[in-house]
Formats: structure tokens, C-alpha cells, sequence
């Protein structure tokens, strides 16, 4: 835990552990966050996040040292129960979209699609109908517990755990579970995943997590630091605008999302970890990914007047999506009982 302090010394000091840092769980009570269930992570070395458990155990609130760095939009952390999957077209998603994560999947992502859906073997269900970044993200999880959890009388690590199911009777049958962990006295946030295919039928599965900055992080002069092997894809805006990808401007009226996809390279273990930095703070923010588990990778510049953010993207699949990925033969399809895991670790800290 650092400045000497272990399992024994922390007993002599303090009657519980939350002392030094601690998870808690909350129920927001007011306007469209009313009814969800949360998770407070405090490490005890200024990083504090929030777990909203019943929005798919995705990351909400999260600062270090006082500063935000989770993006907080005006939909606020919507209950899922007033989300209608196909609203506004298949764009429902912009109705519920804040946080520091979004969790994208579990069998569709990146935009409307409607796809085949005969391996269902249900005649009136020839097709289905899928809106932007699927529908995982709007599911209340089963929490199977947290706290925190002595690896050795040195190392304190807090933790949640829970499992998310999305299902249709003549659909798909899958199941994320999902460790959150961050150690007390550190800066970092474990994400472990692991998508399951508990029915008895091939099922697609795509991936993605929509990880999004906001202000005071992300502000005038913030820099990304990428490891661009090559930019395969770019929206027309891009050219349009002619707005850097690379240092950030102000909020600006009427900007058009400028959005990425890079190749990214990474290090000797596979790991890639595109950084925003923040000098004017002094502060950074951190993706490590595995390049093996999610190999597309988007950069999404959101940088309009009251929406102003900024997203890493790792991702399954390319930006074609989902029909392209049917076509060219990349879709995922798993088997009856087989399962895909994912280890990605978000880090914040002093320049």
C-alpha cells in the first residue's frame, strides 16, 4: 500500500480498511438516475470512480485528485428502465450516454444493422434489427459482491464482481461477467471480461468499449499521445474541419464528431496504451490494452459546445461493422459454452 503502511499497521490505526480506501455501495434518488444501483471506488490515492451496476457494471463518475476525467453529458446516468432500444431510429443510445465507460456488445456494435438471423431456427424471426453499439449497456447486472481483498499483509485491492445476461427466447443467449479491481494506494482500474455463450446456438458477438474523457481532463492544449502505425479510416469530416487529432482546441459551435481508426502499435507483450495528457494539470490518462483481444482500434473527437469529449475505442471489430464483418468472414460466432476474455487497465496520474 506504500509510505509503510500494511495489513497489521492499518489495523493498529483504524478500526476498517475504508480508512484507507474503500468500495461502497449507493442508490442514486433523483430524476433519471432515480433507482440505479452504484458502486463508490475510493483508492485512497485520489482516483474515485463510480460502478454503476445496473448500466451493465460500466464506469460513471471518475476523478483523481479532484479533477474529473469521466465524461458527464446532459442525459446524466439514465435508468435503463426508460431505455426503448429502438428509439430515434436505432440511436437510442445517445439518450443514456455518459460516463467514463460504455460498454458496447455483446453481439452487435458501431451502427444499425439488420442482420440474419436464421441461425435461431425460429421462422417469423428471419431477421433482427440491431441500433447503435447494441444493447448490453442498458442491462442491470446480478452483482455477486464486493469489498476489498488482502493479496498479502501488503497488498489491499478492492473489487466487484457481476454478471450481466442478455437474452431473448428464440435469440441470442450471452453472459458477460465482469471484475472491476483497483488496489488501494494506486491509480489504476482493472477491467476483466469475460463474454460466454450460454445458450445452444452459434451466437455473433462484437466488442467494444467506448472509454470517454471529459472536462478537466480533456480542455485547451490537451494531448493525445498515440502509437499510430497508420490511419486505415477517417470520417469526411476530418477534412472538412481540419480540427488536430492530436492537440485538442476548446469547445467549439456546431462541430462535427471527427472520428479514427488507427493501427496501433504495440509493445513487446502485445499491450497497446494510447494517453491524453493534460500539462496545464499535470495529469495523464492511460488505456493499456491487449491488441490480440480487441485489434481495431478508434480515436472519437466529440469537441461541440455542451457535449465536449473525447473516447478511445478498442474494438473487435473494424469500422465496417457488422454486415461487412459477415461478408468478409471476421464475425466472432461462438459456439455453445465458448467464451472470449478481456484484460484492459485504465490509469490516471501525475505528470
Amino acid at each position: 500500500m506504500g509510505d509503510g503502511m500494511n495489513r497489521q499497521r492499518l489495523a493498529r490505526l483504524a478500526g476498517d480498511a475504508s480508512a484507507a480506501g474503500g468500495v461502497r455501495s449507493v442508490v442514486f434518488d433523483d430524476g433519471a438516475e432515480r433507482g440505479i444501483r452504484a458502486l463508490e471506488f475510493r483508492t485512497g490515492a485520489g482516483l474515485n470512480f463510480d460502478v454503476l451496476v445496473d448500466r451493465a457494471m460500466d464506469l460513471g463518475t471518475a476523478e483523481f485528485r479532484g479533477n474529473g476525467f469521466g465524461w458527464r453529458s446532459a442525459t446524466g446516468f439514465r435508468h435503463p428502465g426508460l431505455h426503448e432500444y429502438a428509439d430515434d431510429d436505432g440511436l437510442s443510445m445517445m439518450r443514456s450516454f455518459s460516463g467514463l465507460l460504455l460498454t458496447a456488445g455483446l453481439d452487435h456494435t458501431l451502427f444499425g444493422a439488420e442482420v440474419d438471423a436464421s441461425q435461431y431456427r425460429y421462422p417469423p424471426k428471419q431477421t433482427v434489427r440491431n441500433g447503435l453499439h447494441g444493447r448490453v449497456a442498458n442491462l442491470p447486472a446480478r452483482l455477486h459482491g464486493y469489498g476489498e481483498r488482502w493479496d498479502d499483509d501488503e497488498t489491499c485491492v478492492l473489487w466487484a464482481e457481476g454478471e450481466v445476461r442478455q437474452a431473448a427466447i428464440f435469440g441470442e443467449h450471452l453472459r458477460l461477467t465482469r471484475r472491476i479491481e483497483a488496489p488501494v494506494g494506486g491509480t489504476e482500474i482493472r477491467l476483466t471480461d469475460t463474454v460466454r455463450n450460454a445458450g445452444f446456438d452459434p451466437t455473433p458477438h462484437m466488442y467494444l468499449y467506448h472509454i470517454n474523457i471529459g472536462w478537466p481532463f480533456l480542455d485547451e492544449g490537451a494531448r493525445f499521445e498515440l502509437p499510430v502505425e497508420q490511419t486505415i479510416w477517417q470520417t469526411d469530416s476530418v477534412a472538412e474541419q481540419g480540427v488536430s487529432n492530436v492537440e485538442m482546441p476548446g469547445p467549439r459551435k456546431g462541430f462535427v464528431e471527427q472520428v479514427y481508426e488507427h493501427v496501433l502499435k504495440p509493445d513487446e507483450h502485445g499491450i497497446a496504451r494510447p494517453r491524453l495528457v493534460n500539462e496545464r494539470l499535470g495529469v495523464f490518462f492511460e488505456l493499456a490494452y491487449d491488441t490480440t483481444q480487441f485489434p481495431a482500434f478508434f480515436q472519437w473527437l466529440h469537441l461541440r459546445e455542451g457535449a465536449y469529449a473525447v473516447a478511445f475505442e478498442p474494438s473487435t471489430h473494424h469500422v465496417a461493422g457488422d454486415q461487412a464483418a459477415r461478408d468478409d468472414g471476421s464475425m466472432i460466432f461462438l459456439e455453445p459454452g465458448e467464451e472470449r476474455r478481456y484484460t484492459t487497465t485504465f490509469r490516471v496520474g501525475a505528470l
